[in-house]
């Protein structure tokens, strides 16, 4: 049984493994959970103790196989819990994230499957992404973001990186959700703003960052 503390650092581990798919470092992590690094340094020497990461000052912080297993569990369990906070409850996806953090601690065994059974085994959540399966498994995962492409590009929103409040309510001023089409008009040299179009209607500029946490398809 893994504290909330314990399950939180799984779950980052795990999430910045994804994002950056390289080195895992301590002060990656403070940053990631807003912690100094004095505790991160400690919960690491708990969770190496506890067999669920290896650490190596060369090679970063590394999930274990019952690691991995714990923290997709986890992640497992938040993606659920947001669906059913939008589809079943009302809330808006800016609202469920914190939410979800919350309910992803509950530890009932059976929770996490009933749940996806009666969502009817949804593959992304609101924000896009992939919930694992029970096996572990997991639909494709975005990379591509809307920085990422050349102007003239016609694509679809799979996905947010930023899934803060701030982030999603400006969406939501700008009508774009999962699903919504774009096309990036043009990149602003200056300062790599990025004028779109949305869904075929009236252009806009919008900031690189901007760019940086949107996920697309084409």
């Amino acid at each position: 049984m893994h504290t909330l503390s314990e399950e939180n650092y799984l779950k980052c581990i795990y999430r910045l493994w994804q994002d950056r798919g390289e080195k895992i470092t301590p002060t990656a992590i403070a940053e990631w959970l807003g912690n100094n690094p004095a505790s991160v340094v400690d919960m690491i020497r708990k969770l190496t103790d506890k067999q669920l990461i290896i650490y190596d000052k060369k090679k970063g912080v590394e999930l274990t196989p019952q690691g991995q297993k714990d923290a997709t569990l986890i992640v497992r369990r938040h993606r659920l819990w947001e669906v059913f906070l939008l589809e079943k409850l009302g809330y808006h996806w800016d609202e469920i994230h914190d939410i979800a953090e919350d309910l992803e601690h509950i530890k009932d065994a059976t929770l996490a499957d009933r749940l996806d059974k009666f969502l009817g085994f949804p593959e992304y959540d609101p924000h896009g992404d992939p919930i694992p399966k029970a096996n572990g498994k997991m639909a494709k995962r975005h990379s591509i973001t809307l920085a990422d492409v050349k102007p003239g590009t016609h694509c679809r929103v799979a996905a947010v990186k930023d899934t803060t409040s701030a982030f999603l309510q400006y969406l939501q001023k700008l009508s774009i959700s999962i699903g919504t089409k774009i096309q990036l008009v043009e990149k602003i040299q200056f300062d790599g703003s990025l004028v779109i179009s949305i869904g075929g209607g009236e252009r806009t500029t919008v900031s690189q960052k901007f760019g940086e946490n949107i996920l697309i398809d084409m």
